[in-house]
């Protein structure tokens, strides 16, 4: 059955096979092969997918916060086709470029905040904070001032999960690995709202939620602190919003204590906000900004790590090596598809669908379920929302064990053709930035209807 073409193999088949040879990420195994298999999917067009059974699903999540121009773009396809023809591969170590990765830089920098002009490319998000881990350090060693080592992160915060960028994360499940957080790594209190009991919309609270960033800073030291870094809308751990006048209050807190602010715009990237970046949105002005998932429409693996002057001039202004890099770091095929993709987004006025028409849809209609008996907060900007559930809207309580109402609105909703994600007790959407009311509609369609089944179970 090895060599039996996948198209040809039922999605029984497909399944025993992926459970024999096939581990997944983050993924329990036991109750993977217990469930029988993963589900297959087989193909995608715009904003849904089908598995091997033949069912359709509308793709709530973009498939993990990333397809922002949808399913089925042959033009990606075609423009890949044409790089590998010209040029499969080529490194760019050794003082050597190519011309996608140096068209693909050069068309960031217009994009991004006024500053960040100068980009390192690698294959993931993960990557990119990686990298940011190491930028950062670089740039306090060239000043001279070594001993500013800490990096302050959030909790709930999601950085990606290699050891270091895990260590970043503030989700206690990320440091389940000996050794995890890796040294130098510090986190503080996020600007969660629901959690603190607060209005969504309180400035007060926004200043105090800020203000925590610096009482970390002072119990760590000053002198110890080389950065801060922050996604400007906290995604896999909730879609947590910041609070009006949060990233302003944060910014003079870094400008106070000469901080590096870090932003990380790997889910908030290319129109998922409703502008280009997040940072464009909350009015940040990062030191170095990381960039992934959207960069391609997650057709092919590429990340970003922009720099700021202060950054660059550490690295282009000095004399050292900056002793970093990956194999298919700015890979050429990559490098054509993420140009291709950003084309397209501008050309089809995609961030502005997601500011005029998709986020207000979204925002409308699933701002509507607050009314629904589980549903204790709405909350999110252009295409990235959450829904969090509760036992008593009143305390804001969530069921026990957390997370079990959630899950099983989650696993009700594929069951009926909507793809979601519980977190916690809340359900998370991004869905591709293409969306139309139309697909809005059908999609809080189905979420009300598995939350109204769910609810006359409880």
């Amino acid at each position: 059955m090895k060599d039996q073409p996948l198209a040809n193999r039922s999605g029984s088949d497909l399944r025993a096979s992926d459970l024999a040879h096939h581990l997944h990420p983050f993924t329990d195994h036991t109750v993977l092969a217990a469930e029988g298999g993963p589900r297959v999917i087989t193909h995608g067009e715009g904003v849904y997918l089908w598995d091997s059974e033949g069912r359709r699903l509308l793709d709530g999540m973009g498939g993990l916060w990333c397809v922002n121009l949808g399913y089925g773009r042959k033009e990606l396809g075609e423009v890949a086709r044409q790089q590998m023809d010209q040029l499969a591969f080529y490194n760019t170590f050794f003082k050597t470029s190519h011309e996608p990765v140096i068209a693909l830089a050069e068309k960031l920098a217009g994009l991004t905040p006024d500053g960040i002009d100068n980009f390192f490319f690698a294959n993931s998000g993960s990557e990119a904070n990686d990298t940011a881990i190491r930028l950062v350090r670089t740039y306090w060693a060239a000043q001279e001032r070594p001993e500013r080592q800490i990096i302050i992160s959030r909790e709930y915060a999601y950085h990606g999960s290699t050891l270091a960028a895990a260590s970043l994360c503030g989700l206690p499940g990320m440091h389940g690995i000996s050794g995890l957080p890796i040294a130098g790594i510090a986190h503080g209190k996020a600007p969660y709202a629901w959690a603190a009991g607060r209005d969504l919309d309180d400035p007060d609270y926004g200043r105090e939620a800020a203000d925590a960033l610096e009482a970390r800073i002072l119990e760590l030291g000053p002198e110890n602190v080389a950065a801060f870094i922050g996604e400007p809308v906290m995604g896999a751990g909730g879609v947590i919003t910041p609070p009006p006048g949060y990233w302003a209050r944060v910014q003079e807190i870094c400008r106070t204590y000469d901080i590096l602010l870090v932003c990380d715009e790997v889910i908030c990237g290319f129109g998922r906000t409703g502008r280009w970046f997040g940072a464009q949105t909350f009015d940040i002005t990062p030191d170095i900004m990381c960039m992934a998932k959207g960069l391609s429409s997650g057709y092919l693996p590429i990340s970003a790590v922009g720099t700021g002057p202060r950054v660059t001039e550490a690295l282009r202004g000095k004399p050292g090596v900056f002793s970093h890099g990956f194999t298919y770091s700015g890979h050429p095929v990559a490098a054509a598809v993420a140009l291709k993709n950003i084309e397209l987004i501008e050309a089809e006025g995609v961030v502005d669908h997601v500011r005029t028409v998709a986020g207000p849809a979204l925002a409308r209609r699933l701002g509507a379920l607050t009314d629904h008996q589980l549903v204790g907060q709405v909350r999110g900007v252009g295409a990235m929302w959450a829904v969090e559930l509760t036992s008593d809207k009143a305390t804001r309580a969530p069921f026990t064990p957390v997370g079990s109402v959630a899950t099983r609105v989650r696993n009700l909703c594929f069951e009926h053709g909507l793809a979601t994600r519980a977190v916690r007790e809340g359900l998370v959407f991004a869905p591709p930035l293409i969306i139309n009311e139309a697909q809005v509609d059908e999609m809080v369609g189905i979420l009300t209807d598995c939350l109204d089944t769910v609810a006359a179970g409880l």
